[in-house]
Parts: structure tokens; C-alpha cells; sequence
């Protein structure tokens, strides 16, 4: 046990000693290393949803390789495919992705407003590229190409399908962003979100890239 100072004055040096000797940053350094190691482990996380996406994908992909020629007499991609049309579409999703990264360095930037701004464009660009995809598959459906049609079309409309969904979940996931980011502004937490949303949505330009060269430019050949 410490000895207690012999006099009053020595007392109150010690305290005096004491407050000096205190860093007021020591709980916000704390904080800081808490806040990284959180985002850390949940980028970790994220990245390994992402590589579980990427063999589903793949599976995907490989089924379309095998079942490309399996038409069954029915129509084939060069005869469906309307490649000007793929590539606005396609275009559409590439702009939304780079509008994501404006909305990011707005973010590090700590600017609420261009990060929501920014995050609106990429919202109403995603929403114009599934309206496109929706039609389309509509408008396969009702020319007689629709999923039943042949094996082909099965692992088309279910490759391109997928896609779309996960397209759709990135969309609902921004929708409940614009939500945080109201409520709370750039908080750690909210950074880390938009975060993982950046990933999955340049993920899914990705996969895009790879749908629209391996489907659409190899099937209408």
C-alpha cells in the first residue's frame, strides 16, 4: 500500500501531479483502436460472403458453359440477344459503380450531403438497370423464350436471374442506408456499413462484366 502524503500540501501536489500526468485522448485512442478493430473483423466477414458468392457464381457460370449449345430446336442467343440494348443496360450498372466511389470519397470527406447525394445516383442508376432487365426477361417470356423453353434458357434466366436478385438486395440495402444516414450522419458504425455495401456493389460490376462478355458477346457470336 502506497504511504499517504505526510501534509495537506503534499497532498494536493500529488493530485496536481496526477491531473498532469493524465492524457484526455487516452479514451478516445481507445475508442479509435475499437472502432477499427470492429470494422476489421467485419470486412473479414464480408470478404468471406463475398468468396461463398463467387462459388455460387461460378457454379453458375460453369452450368451456362455446359448448357449454351443445349437449345432443344428452340431459339439461340444469337437469335435473342440484342447486344445495343445489353450494353446500355450494362453501361447503366458500370456508371452506378463509379457514382458509388464519388459517394465514398465524399464519405471520407466527411461530407453527409454529397455522400447521400451520390449513394441517390447510384440508387436511381441500379433501379434503371433492373427496370431494363425486367423487361427483357419479360419481353423473352412472351416471345416464347421463357425459362421452360429449352436448357439454355433455364441456365440463362437463372444465371441472369441471380444476379438481378443480388442487384435487388444491393438496392433495398441502399434504401435502409439513406435511413441511417438520416437518422445519424457518418458514425463509425454507418462508415462501416457503406463500407461493405462499396464491396458488394463493385462485386456485383464484376460479375456483370463477366455475365454480359461470357452470355450475351459469346452467345450472340
Amino acid at each position: 500500500m502506497s504511504p499517504h502524503p505526510a501534509n495537506p500540501v503534499d497532498a494536493l501536489k500529488d493530485e496536481l501531479k496526477s491531473a498532469y500526468d493524465h492524457n484526455p485522448n487516452d479514451a478516445h485512442d481507445t475508442d479509435d483502436h475499437h472502432h477499427q478493430d470492429e470494422a476489421a473483423k467485419v470486412t473479414l466477414g464480408f470478404w468471406i460472403y463475398l468468396m461463398s458468392d463467387c462459388l455460387i457464381f461460378a457454379t453458375l457460370f460453369a452450368t451456362f458453359a455446359v448448357l449454351k449449345d443445349a437449345t432443344a430446336g428452340g431459339p439461340n442467343g444469337r437469335e435473342l440477344f440484342d447486344l445495343s440494348f445489353v450494353a446500355f443496360e450494362t453501361a447503366l450498372l458500370l456508371l452506378s459503380s463509379l457514382t458509388f466511389g464519388l459517394s465514398m470519397i465524399s464519405m471520407q470527406a466527411n461530407k453527409l450531403k454529397g455522400t447521400i447525394g451520390w449513394l441517390a445516383v447510384t440508387g436511381l442508376l441500379g433501379l434503371g438497370f433492373m427496370g431494363m432487365e425486367i423487361y427483357e426477361f419479360n419481353h423473352l417470356i412472351h416471345e416464347g423464350a421463357g425459362p421452360d423453353r429449352s436448357a439454355f434458357l433455364s441456365a440463362f434466366f437463372t444465371l441472369v436471374g441471380t444476379h438481378g436478385l443480388h442487384v435487388t438486395s444491393g438496392l433495398v440495402w441502399m434504401g435502409v442506408m439513406f435511413v441511417h444516414l438520416f437518422r445519424r450522419g457518418l458514425t463509425p458504425a454507418n462508415r462501416i456499413r457503406m463500407m461493405e455495401l462499396s464491396l458488394f456493389w463493385h462485386f456485383l460490376d464484376i460479375i456483370w462484366i463477366g455475365v454480359f462478355s461470357i452470355v450475351y458477346l459469346m452467345g450472340a457470336a
